[in-house]
C-alpha cells in the first residue's frame, strides 16, 4: 500500500496548522471527575486533584505518594492528600481514588500499530489474547473471503500463530489449497504469521512465483520442505520477497487509503488507551493521516514516529533530527533496521544451530556487516537515533559492532542507539551495550503469551532471553516493546510475565530473569521515556511532567502475581484528560 510521504515544508505546514488549532481546543474532556461549574482563575488552583490514592510515581525522590494535582496538561504537585487539598478551588475537578492504585501512563517502545489490518483484513487468530483456533476455521474464513474476491487476486489471512492451533500441527500448503476449490485454482492464498517473518502459501502462489521443490533458498530466507523435499508452504524472511510482485492485489484510491488509515489509527488509539498505554512508538505509518486523526480529537495516545525508506531519506535531506515535533507527535528513532529473523518463528540468528534441525540451521542474517555499518553511520551523522532489529546473539553482536564503529567515526553526544528485541544476550554483549548506553526495546508480553515456543530453545538459552534481570544488573535501561502485531500489547500481561516468567500454559522458563513489580513498572514507564530521550517530560508522576497516568482497580504489588494481567484498567488519562474509563 503506497503511503503519502511529506517534505519538511509539508510537515511544518500541515502539522503547524493542526497543532495550532489543537492548542486552543484541546481534546474533549470526559466528565468523569467531580467537577465544579464555577470558573476558577486563581493561578494557584489546579484543574484536577487526585487524592486518597496509592501512587507509584516511578520517581526515586518520592517513590510512593497519596495525591497529586494537575494544571493544564502537567503535574504541579505530588505528595500528601492533606497538602493536595490546598490546590482545590471552585473550578477544580477532584477524584477520590479510594485507595486504588495509580501509575504513570504505560509506554510501548515498539509497535506496528496495525489498526487498518484489525479493521479491514481477515483475522485468523486473536490479536489481543491467547486463543487457540483450528485449521478448519482458518480455511473457512479464507474461503469466505475467496468467494468475494475476483479470480487471480490474493486472499490473505492475518494474526496466525503456529503454536496456537487446536490441531497441534503446522499449517501447510495442502490446507491452503482447500481455500480456493475451483479447478484450476483461481486464487493465490497467503496466511501471515503474526510474527512477521514467516508466511504460508498455497500451490497457486508458488506457481505464480515460479517456486518449486528444486528452487534454492535465497540468502536470508528459506522455502521450507518436508522429509521428501516437497514444499510445505512455509516461507521465511527474505524468501517472502518473491511473492510480492505476483498475482493481483486489491487497490484503493488515495482518498480511500487515507480513510482506511484514519479509521485504523482512530480505532487502535482507542485500543491502546483501553489497556493503559499513553505513549507508543509507531513503526512507520501515514504521518499525514496521523495528524488528521489528532486534529479530529481522535488521537488518545502520544506517538514517537519511527521512519525508514522515503520518509527517512526526506529527514536526512532536510535536516530533520530525532526529537522534531511536539509532545503528541514527534520523530523518534529510525524504524527497526532488520538484521536477522524472528524469535517466535525460530529464524533469529544464533551462534549455535537450533536443536533437532537437519541439516543444522542457525537462523537467518538479513544484512551484511559492511552494509549495516554504512547505514548506521549515515543515520547517526544526520542526528537521527539508529534503531536495529536484532534477536539472536549473532545479530546483536553485528549491531553493536556497527554502533561501536559509528561512535568512533561519527561521534555524537547522547545517541542512545536502540536495539529492537535484543532477545538473546550474554555477558559480553551486555558489557558492550552498557558502554554504548544502548537502549533495548525488549519483548514485553512474550514471557506469558509465547511460553509455548520456549521449548524450541530450551532452558539454558531461555536463561539469557528477554533478560530483564540481567539488564538491571548491568545498569542498562531496557524498555518494553510489545512488537504488536507479533505480540499482544497489554502492559499488564507484560508485567506479569516479567515478574513470574510463567506463561499461559503454566510453564516457567528463565526464572533467573524475573524482576520485581517495581522494576517491571520501571521498564514500562520511565525506561520507555528514556528510550526516546523524553525522560524529562514523561515516564513518572513528577511535578512539571506531562499528566499521563493510569488508575488500576488493584495493586500489582499485592495481588496474586499470576493475576496481574487481569487487573482492571479503571481509567487512562493523557495530559490531564480522561481518554478511557471502564
Amino acid at each position: 500500500m503506497k503511503k503519502h510521504h511529506q517534505s519538511r515544508r509539508e510537515f511544518l505546514g500541515v502539522a503547524g496548522a493542526g497543532m495550532a488549532g489543537l492548542a486552543g481546543s484541546g481534546f474533549p474532556r470526559t466528565n468523569v471527575f467531580a467537577e465544579s461549574k464555577t470558573a476558577d482563575v486563581d493561578p494557584g488552583h489546579a484543574d484536577l486533584v487526585v487524592f486518597n490514592a496509592r501512587v507509584y510515581t516511578m520517581d526515586s525522590r518520592m517513590p510512593i505518594a497519596e495525591a497529586f494535582a494537575v494544571k493544564g496538561s502537567r503535574f504541579i504537585y505530588v505528595g500528601k492528600t492533606a497538602e493536595a487539598r490546598a490546590f482545590m478551588g471552585k473550578g477544580t475537578r477532584t477524584f477520590d481514588a479510594k485507595q486504588m492504585t495509580v501509575v504513570p501512563g504505560f509506554i510501548d517502545c515498539h509497535n506496528h500499530a496495525e489498526g487498518t489490518t484489525l479493521l479491514y483484513e481477515v483475522l485468523v487468530g486473536n490479536p489481543y489474547e491467547v486463543e487457540f483456533v483450528s485449521v478448519a476455521s482458518i480455511v473457512d474464513k479464507l474461503r469466505a473471503k475467496a468467494l468475494k474476491t475476483p479470480p487471480g487476486f490474493w486472499v490473505d489471512g492475518y494474526f496466525f500463530d503456529d503454536t496456537k492451533v487446536k490441531d497441534n500441527r503446522q499449517l501447510n500448503v495442502h490446507d491452503l489449497d482447500k481455500v480456493s476449490t475451483e479447478h484450476p485454482v483461481e486464487h493465490p492464498v497467503c496466511v501471515h504469521h503474526r510474527g512477521g517473518h514467516t508466511s504460508f502459501y498455497n500451490s497457486k502462489a508458488f506457481e505464480l512465483a515460479g517456486i518449486n521443490r528444486n528452487t534454492p533458498n535465497p540468502a536470508g530466507g528459506t522455502f521450507d520442505r518436508d522429509a521428501n523435499g516437497e514444499l510445505t508452504g512455509r516461507v521465511t524472511d527474505l524468501a517472502i520477497d518473491v511473492f510480492e510482485h505476483v498475482g493481483k492485489r486489491e487497490t484503493f484510491t488515495p482518498e480511500q487509503n487515507q480513510q482506511r488509515d484514519r479509521d485504523g489509527l482512530a480505532f487502535i488509539s482507542k485500543q491502546f488507551v483501553r489497556y493503559g498505554l499513553t505513549s507508543v512508538h509507531h513503526e512507520e505509518g501515514n504521518l499525514f493521516v496521523l495528524q488528521q486523526v489528532r486534529a479530529r480529537g481522535e488521537l488518545m495516545h502520544r506517538v514517537s514516529f519511527e521512519t525508514s525508506g522515503e520518509m527517512l531519506e526526506a529527514m536526512i535531506r532536510n535536516g530533520i533530527t530525532t526529537g522534531f515535533g511536539d509532545e503528541w507527535i514527534r520523530f523518534g528513532a529510525t524504524s527497526e533496521h532488520t538484521v536477522d529473523g524472528s524469535f517466535s518463528e525460530r529464524t533469529m540468528a544464533l551462534s549455535q544451530p537450533y536443536a533437532g534441525t537437519n541439516p543444522p540451521y542457525s537462523g537467518n542474517i538479513t544484512e551484511k556487516q559492511e552494509d549495516l555499518n554504512a547505514w548506521v553511520e549515515r543515520v547517526q551523522r544526520a542526528g537521527i537515533q539508529p534503531n536495529c532489529h536484532a534477536n539472536g546473539d549473532v545479530a546483536i553482536d553485528m549491531v553493536l559492532s556497527a554502533y561501536e564503529r559509528a561512535r568512533k567515526v561519527a561521534p555524537r553526544p547522547d545517541v542512545r542507539p536502540k536495539i529492537t528485541h535484543c532477545t538473546l544476550v550474554n555477558d559480553d554483549l551486555l558489557r558492550r551495550m552498557k558502554a554504548l548506553d544502548a537502549v533495548p526495546a525488549v519483548f514485553s508480553t512474550y514471557a506469558y503469551y509465547n511460553s509455548d515456543k520456549f521449548h524450541f530453545y530450551g532452558q539454558e538459552l531461555m536463561k539469557w532471553c528477554m533478560a530483564f534481570h540481567s539488564f538491571f544488573d548491568y545498569g542498562i535501561r531496557a524498555a518494553a516493546g510489545s512488537d504488536f502485531g507479533p505480540g499482544p500489547f497489554a502492559p499488564l500481561m507484560g508485567i506479569q510475565g516479567m515478574v513470574t516468567r510463567t506463561g499461559w500454559n503454566g510453564e516457567t522458563w528463565g526464572a533467573n530473569q524475573r524482576v520485581s513489580v517495581d522494576q517491571a513498572l520501571q521498564v514500562n514507564t520511565i525506561n520507555g521515556a528514556y528510550d526516546a530521550h523524553e525522560e524529562t517530560i514523561k515516564g513518572s508522576i513528577t511535578p512539571g511532567k506531562l499528566a499521563d497516568f493510569v488508575v488500576l482497580a488493584d495493586d500489582p504489588h499485592t495481588v496474586d502475581q499470576g493475576k496481574i494481567k487481569d487487573i482492571e484498567i479503571v481509567r487512562t488519562v493523557t495530559g490531564g484528560s480522561t481518554v478511557y474509563q471502564k
